[in-house]
């Protein structure tokens, strides 16, 4: 059954590629979506013009985008269908190194999370 909260929360869409910090963004994409701050979606599906997913990205609910790098994937995937991130974030900008064959530090996870938070927090 349906969540009927779920619409008042905000979609949230990640970066989920193969550096460290495409996984950290898909890592506190799962996290909101855990905790029930936010309802993630899929971001490639947006991308493809999967109609219901493009549907309820247009849904009129906020929209937290989370990129890893200064590629910007997340953003140009909403930008090809006239979506716009309420919240938006690139998580190289925090100082975090793009690295390739490793995994994320739990610690940079934390620190995005607190501040994303904290955004999240002032935007109620």
């Amino acid at each position: 059954m349906a969540d009927p909260q779920a619409t008042e929360k905000p979609l949230v869409y990640s970066c989920s590629g193969c550096s460290n910090i495409a996984q950290l963004a898909n890592q506190l994409a799962i996290d909101l979506d855990r905790e029930q701050l936010a309802e993630m979606s899929c971001i490639a599906g947006i991308g493809g013009g999967v109609e219901p997913l493009v549907k309820k990205a247009r849904s009129g609910r906020r929209i937290i985008a989370l990129d890893g790098c200064q590629l910007h994937c997340v953003k140009n995937c909403l930008k090809q269908r006239c979506l716009q991130a309420d919240l938006h974030y690139t998580l190289s900008e925090f100082g975090i190194r793009k690295r390739y064959h490793m995994d994320f530090d739990k610690k940079d996870l934390a620190i995005v999370k607190q501040h994303l938070m904290e955004d999240l927090t002032r935007a109620d």
